[in-house]
């Protein structure tokens, strides 16, 4: 989420986005994520491109913990999960 408003943040901020108190605080929210995607990308990969393939790696993450969530409730009942 992080990744997605600095990106939105970014584009509203223009070039004086470095200055911007907001946009670096989502910077610095969103480094964990950017440094472990850029760790694990190989080289071919672009870093300009490195905020794209963290969103969809974490998107991905996401979608499989509430799919995981949804069996769980549904193996224990609906009315455990309320």
């Amino acid at each position: 989420m992080f990744i997605v408003a600095r990106f939105v943040l970014g584009l509203l901020a223009g070039a004086k986005r470095e200055t911007n108190v907001f946009w670096q605080l989502l910077d610095v929210a969103s480094k964990p994520a950017l440094w472990l995607t850029r760790l694990v990308s190989p080289r071919l990969i672009l870093d300009q491109h490195i905020p794209l393939a963290a969103t969809s790696w974490l998107l991905i993450a996401w979608v499989l913990v509430v799919k995981m969530k949804i069996d769980l409730c549904l193996a224990m009942g609906a009315t455990a999960c309320q």
